[in-house]
């Protein structure tokens, strides 16, 4: 019994992932509103009771394959910093926001974060969601710039806040850009100003 208990949920978590996998590369490509349940059910090579099993809808779809993709970006910046052996917090900030700017150059990031999720989570949602898998890397960052002198005593949170709206602006603008390139050195220059302006001289 215990055997087929393990077997049931291996075949549900591989149609899961199966799911997440086809959506997430349809909607990369063609967004969201384009994709058809049926195209996503045909791609993972499932059938729609599988997937209506799995998801209440393909926005509840849409939202696994979003934060599959938050997750592996945020694992991507922390390895990014982790590599870089930053000289204190200051840099390791510098070295991240560069990392989530080149980040977005990928086309799934770039389509599914940045311009398919605020529609089809709204706003709030997204930028909770950013908040929520970028803030708490931020914030131990500008607490340690903070406790060790390198940026004035003050609330952390509430800059930490105005960093990574500042961050996902950067994005976007990277994003919606026709010379993304040329964008992106442009805000790596000034992600990297906005970042040492918060430094005691």
């Amino acid at each position: 019994m215990e055997v087929n208990r393990r077997t049931q949920a291996d075949r549900t978590a591989a149609t899961r992932t199966a799911l997440i996998g086809a959506a997430r590369a349809l909607f990369a490509e063609d967004g969201f509103s384009a994709v058809g349940t049926q195209t996503i059910v045909a791609k993972a090579g499932v059938t729609r009771g599988a997937l209506y099993h799995q998801f209440a809808d393909k926005a509840e779809l849409f939202v696994a394959v979003f934060e599959q993709v938050e997750e592996e970006v945020m694992a991507a910046v922390a390895t990014a910093v982790a590599d870089a052996a930053a000289d204190g917090p200051i840099e390791a900030l510098e070295v991240g926001a560069a990392a989530w700017l080149e980040l977005c150059a990928d086309p799934q990031v770039h389509r599914i974060v940045l311009i398919e999720a605020p529609v089809v989570l709204g706003w709030e949602q997204w930028r909770e969601a950013g908040q929520r898998h970028a803030l708490g890397m931020v914030e131990a960052l500008i607490a340690e710039a903070v406790s060790s002198g390198a940026v004035a005593e003050q609330p952390v949170r509430p800059l930490a806040h105005v960093m990574i709206g500042a961050l996902d602006e950067a994005a976007m603008y990277v994003a919606r850009s026709p010379e993304p390139g040329k964008a992106r050195a442009e805000m790596l220059d000034v992600t990297r100003r906005l970042i040492r302006a918060m430094t005691i001289e």
